[in-house]
């Protein structure tokens, strides 16, 4: 598989690639025709602020599986437009979580304190000591503005300093915020009134855009904003002006609404304002923690396994992968019979866990029966745009759970319908990751799903078997294995075919010309290809 690296990471994330047998190839500032170009046969990319993966950048890259951020932010990603093109994009929020809280705690004692003024005026010759006078941030509160993963590390590191803690978040339970010891307000306003100096972690999204701005800014009044996020978030020349004016007392910011900063900025002309070039990950640790685990989710989607960090797609914790592996196949294997044995245009599709897989996180095993459903209609699908795929085609999807299951220890069954015309496919593992098909509309069978497939319908009454044998056998089709349910006796019947081979179209016809044949159906599963070869 083809790595293409567009920003520079940490050796150590590359070298985790390499070592892996994968091609590795870097070509950092590229853009437009360029990157295109550059795209174009890579299997994964892997960014980080610098590179903007747009809609024209993943329309050009038709081989790519994913697309890796080394870092948290991805305002640079069309994430819709990955998508619909079935690109799973994942970050890597927890590799800079420390460097970027320890960055934020250090810019708030910086302002505070007013230390990189200071410093300018001393090494320039002034001894100012009378003209700076400090705030200690003891008993004084704190307002974190979104309590996500790197809010909580500085809700604890400022909070154990002495802080007072008010925290925003609309996503954040208040058990939580009373773990961290933060109380949790009802709005923005309430906690920048409450506020004597704000953090900010939220990230940058149309909602968050300029969400700090003159009017936000003079409820804080008399405080000080520290920002070591995103740049977008502040209205950067409103929090000017405030500092200038001296409504607030000063503000530390790492970020900006465009990087490089532009010099006229007016952020850079306030003396209280103190600037850092975007440092929050920049440490050695940080920059290799994030490359090393962007490197391995490159690498679980490589193998087709969850990617832990993926925004767009299905994912789940590590530790519940081997219990839900097996299924993961299992749903989209019986997910492309019951659509290969539809005769109709599907509207619905409902997948049902019954047993201890019931207890799972199946978020991941769903999108993979979407997908066994909408690949033999062939529509470009995967697990991660099949939940889309049913959404813009209007077709309903239902998950359905039940701790009980009567004949197995743990059953999937997917479901397709059309009002009330409905076609059921159930399976199971056995021992030692053996999957079986065990249902089908209701009967009993014990089929092993794979490479070429037989299924017919038929009247019970003797001779019926004998009769499909010996067609496929006088058109040279050999049966791998055979497996047939009845529901009554004198009934109906269904019988399932292994088969060495794909049946012809002279097998079917031969096949149905008798009156004792109601249907026959031929499913193509994985395996058929390479059988083929």
């Amino acid at each position: 598989m083809k790595v293409l690296v567009t920003d520079p990471i940490a050796d150590a994330g590359i070298q985790r690639l390499r070592a892996a047998g994968h091609d590795v190839e870097t070509a950092y500032d590229v853009e437009g025709e360029a990157l295109l170009d550059a795209v174009a046969d890579a299997n994964a990319l892997i960014v980080r602020s610098g590179t903007e993966v747009t809609d024209e950048v993943l329309d050009a890259a038709n081989d790519l599986v994913i697309v890796g951020r080394a870092g948290i932010g991805v305002d640079n990603i069309d994430i819709d437009a990955a998508t619909e093109h079935g690109v799973i994009v994942a970050n890597a929020p927890e590799g800079n979580v420390r460097a970027a809280a320890e960055h934020t705690v250090a810019m708030t004692f910086a302002t505070a304190r007013s230390i990189p003024q200071a410093h300018v005026r001393l090494r320039g010759g002034e001894w100012a000591k009378g003209e700076f006078l400090g705030t200690e941030l003891n008993g004084k509160t704190l307002g974190i503005v979104g309590l996500g993963r790197v809010g909580q590390e500085v809700a604890k590191r400022l909070g154990s300093l002495g802080m007072n803690l008010v925290a925003f978040d609309p996503y954040i339970s208040e058990e939580r915020a009373d773990q961290l010891g933060a109380d949790l307000a009802d709005d923005l306003e309430a906690c920048l009134d409450q506020a004597d100096l704000i953090t900010i972690h939220t990230p940058l999204t149309p909602e968050t855009e300029n969400m700090i701005g003159e009017d936000e800014l003079a409820t804080l009044g008399g405080g000080y904003v520290v920002n070591c996020a995103r740049g977008g978030i502040i209205d950067e020349p409103a929090l000017a002006e405030a500092v200038e004016n001296g409504q607030l007392k000063g503000a530390a910011i790492d970020v900006f609404a465009e990087e490089p900063v532009d010099q006229d900025n007016p952020l850079l002309d306030v003396d209280d304002v103190i600037v850092t070039p975007h440092l929050g990950a920049s440490t050695e640790a940080a920059q290799e923690n994030v490359a090393t685990a962007t490197a391995d989710q490159v690498l679980a989607a490589f193998r087709g396994e969850p990617v832990m960090n993926a925004l767009n797609a299905p994912s789940m914790d590590e530790s519940a992968f081997p219990r839900v592996r097996p299924y993961i196949d299992l749903a989209e294997t019986a997910g492309k019979i019951a659509v290969q044995l539809f005769d109709d245009r599907v509207e619905e599709v409902e997948i049902s866990y019954e047993g201890e897989i019931a207890e799972e996180e199946l978020d991941l095993v769903t999108a993979s029966a979407l997908k066994g459903c909408f690949e033999p209609l062939e529509w470009q699908v995967n697990a991660v745009n099949a939940p889309r795929i049913a959404d813009e085609r209007g077709i309903d999807v239902t998950e359905k759970k039940s701790r009980s299951s009567e004949d197995f220890q743990s059953l999937v069954t997917v479901t397709v319908r059309n009002g009330d015309d409905e076609v059921s496919v159930c399976g199971t593992q056995f021992a030692g990751e053996d999957p079986r098909i065990v249902r089908i509309d209701g009967y009993r069978v014990d089929a092993i799903p794979h490479g070429h497939m037989l299924v017919a319908r038929n009247d019970d009454v003797p001779g019926v078997i004998g009769f499909i044998g010996s067609t496929l056998g006088d058109h040279g089709v050999n049966i791998a294995a055979m497996f047939n349910a009845r529901e009554t006796i004198g009934g109906e019947a269904l019988s399932v075919y292994n088969l060495d081979d794909p049946p012809s179209d002279e097998v079917f016809d031969a096949i149905l010309d008798d009156e004792r044949i109601i249907d026959v159906s031929y499913i193509s599963l994985n395996g058929a290809a390479e059988d083929d070869e």
